[in-house]
């Protein structure tokens, strides 16, 4: 089996797990080369934003367009497939535990997409860490699942590099294809048993945990020094405002000039220039963004 059969009409059903944006591009770029499931799972419609509005999750959005089959259970705990004919899954980013009776269901297992390179970055942030923490590289691990977090036997990996202006979008981008695309390459010869999964290095495992709002907080007078020229808080910053946005987005309070309370501020692009940080887009509490003049 190679790459162009898994396009036929033949392919091994399969089902895709998966809710946010990474899972989209996943997702997207199965379906550009032909790898389509026969069912996408995803997390409920939820209330989004100020006004609570009921919004869809991205990946259930680009499975109706390709009129494929959507199911959104609350849980997995109890939760039965509709068929018993699916040869493998495939998560990312799905959101929710996969409980053993559902990942021991698939023959081949489950295949997860994760946005590093295993055991480096396991769990909910890591497109965030690998930005904040100024790493050159990062990449994609596909892993067989099991009962612990991004915990299973490494399947393949696929390096890519992290310039100093990357954003989480851009990377999240860069990666989801890239995840995509591996999995298109790599899919054949492990569904042969050409493959054998290899353990990860369990010593070397790193965890990360999503990012709260305090986390994205930056003291103003750490800010005022960045735009003065001390380098050490200027690239920090810098590191901030691209990993964290958009969620949870990085943050600031700006004194008022009347001395009223201070305002929040949102810095929503920077850069680095001579050692100083600059301030591309902010927006304040209340107002639209707006770009910066440099």
């Amino acid at each position: 089996m190679n790459s162009k059969q898994l396009k036929t009409e033949n392919n091994p059903p399969f089902v895709f797990f998966g809710t946010p944006r990474f899972a989209e591009i996943v997702l997207s770029s199965l379906i550009e080369k032909g790898l389509i499931p026969s069912l996408v799972i995803c997390n409920p419609d939820r209330p989004v934003g100020r006004k609570k509005i009921i919004t869809p999750p991205t990946v259930k959005l680009l499975a109706e367009k390709h009129g494929i089959s959507v199911a959104q259970p609350k849980l997995l705990t109890g939760y039965r497939l509709p068929v018993t004919t699916y040869s493998f899954g495939i998560l990312a980013a799905y959101g929710k535990v996969v409980p053993k009776g559902i990942i021991d269901f698939f023959p081949k297992g489950i295949i997860g997409v994760h946005p590093s390179l295993l055991p480096k970055y396991r769990g909910a942030a890591p497109i965030q860490n690998a930005i904040l923490n100024g790493d050159e590289k990062t990449g994609v691990t596909l892993f067989l699942m099991d009962e612990e977090i991004d915990h299973g036997k490494i399947i393949s990996k696929i390096e890519s590099r992290i310039s100093n202006t990357d954003t989480y979008l851009s990377l999240e981008k860069r990666l989801g294809k890239a995840g995509g695309e591996l999995l298109v390459k790599v899919l054949p010869d492990y569904l042969e048993g050409k493959i054998i999964p290899m353990e990860q290095n369990h010593t070397e495992a790193t965890s990360t945990k999503k990012f709260k709002t305090e986390d994205a907080f930056i003291p103003i007078e750490d800010l005022e020094m960045a735009l003065l020229g001390n380098k050490e808080k200027a690239f920090r910053i810098d590191r901030m405002v691209r990993a964290l946005n958009p969620e949870p987005g990085a943050w600031t309070l700006n004194p008022s000039a009347d001395g009223k309370s201070p305002q929040r501020m949102k810095l929503l692009g920077s850069s680095i220039a001579e050692g100083k940080v600059m301030l591309t887009k902010i927006q304040i509490d209340g107002k639209k963004p707006q770009q910066m003049s440099l």
